[in-house]
């Protein structure tokens, strides 16, 4: 079994709105996103955003996307009060995305 980086199976685009961001993560080749449903789990994603996530705003949501082999994820409360209200460094969260392309899947 070998360990690959996320970003060499995938790209990500982000958004938000308020204090809640998305990470979307498309695959590069439509033989890998079933890779990604399997490596990407809730739980997953939690873990690794753990340190940033609000509990009390909720569980991370994944919606999947096969026509476009995509998965989205949905953070809320990850943005510390969005845009207006935030003094985070990266307020629109588009870092996270980022973030996210260097966990490592296993192939």
């Amino acid at each position: 079994m070998s360990v690959v980086k996320l970003r060499e199976l995938a790209h990500s685009r982000t958004g938000d709105k308020g204090d809640t961001s998305n990470i979307s993560v498309i695959a590069y080749r439509a033989e890998d996103y079933p890779r990604l449903c399997q490596a990407l789990t809730v739980e997953r994603i939690s873990a690794w955003y753990a340190e940033l996530l609000d509990p009390a705003a909720g569980p991370v949501r994944r919606y999947e996307l096969p026509n476009v082999h995509a998965l989205n994820f949905v953070l809320p409360g990850i943005l510390r009060g969005g845009v207006t209200r935030s003094l985070a460094l990266d307020a629109h969260g588009k870092a996270l995305g980022a973030a996210l392309l260097d966990m490592d899947i296993e192939l």
